[in-house]
C-alpha cells in the first residue's frame, strides 16, 4: 500500500491482509538488494508488526510470540530483528510510544512522518515529500545541520472523532 493511501485511509478502508503480503514482499525485495537475510524470526516479527496499524513495542511482540511457540524468546532476539528491520528501512521507530510500525515505502530510504491517535493508537506514515523539504528549508536557514528527523503528531483519528 503507498503512503498516501496509508495517510487517507483508516485501517478499515483497505485490503489489510495484502496490505501484510505487500510489505512482506517488500521486505524480501529490500534484504535481496542489500544481501542482508530476512530470517524466520525477522520476517514474523515484520509480519507482526503489520498486523494492525497500531505500533508495537517489543514486550507485545514477545508476548505474542510466546503464545506462538512454547520457549518464550529472549528480549534481546526480538530487538535484535526489530534493530535490523529499522536498520534496512523496514520499520520506524515512533518514540513517542517506544514502538515499532512497518514502513509504507522501504524500498528508498527517508525519515519517518506520522499521525497517531491517542486514543486507539492507530498510526499513519505521512508522504516525507511533502514535509520534509519544509524542514530542510528551515534548518538550512537557521544554519542547522538535522541528524535525526522524526515527527510524531497526536490526535484523533476519523473513527474515533465519530465514537466520541
Amino acid at each position: 500500500m503507498n503512503k498516501t493511501s496509508l495517510a487517507t485511509a483508516s485501517p478499515c478502508q483497505h485490503d489489510h491482509e495484502q496490505c501484510v503480503i505487500d510489505a512482506l514482499a517488500a521486505a524480501e525485495q529490500v534484504c535481496e538488494r542489500n544481501g542482508a537475510r530476512l530470517t524466520t524470526l525477522r520476517r514474523r516479527v515484520l509480519e507482526l508488526v503489520w498486523q494492525s496499524h497500531r505500533p508495537m513495542g517489543a514486550y507485545d511482540l514477545l508476548d505474542i510470540l510466546a503464545r506462538e511457540d512454547d520457549r518464550r524468546p529472549a528480549p534481546p532476539t526480538v530487538y535484535r530483528a526489530l534493530d535490523f528491520l529499522q536498520e534496512h528501512g523496514l520499520v520506524h521507530r515512533i518514540a513517542s510510544l517506544n514502538a515499532f510500525i512497518g514502513c509504507a515505502s522501504p524500498e528508498h530510504t527517508h525519515q519517518g512522518h506520522f499521525l497517531i491517535c491517542r486514543n486507539c493508537r492507530v498510526a499513519f506514515e505521512l508522504d516525507q515529500e511533502l514535509i520534509q523539504p519544509a524542514i530542510a528549508r528551515v534548518a538550512s536557514q537557521m544554519n542547522f545541520l538535522v541528524e535525526a528527523e522524526t515527527v510524531e503528531i497526536a490526535g484523533l483519528c476519523g473513527r474515533c472523532q465519530e465514537a466520541a
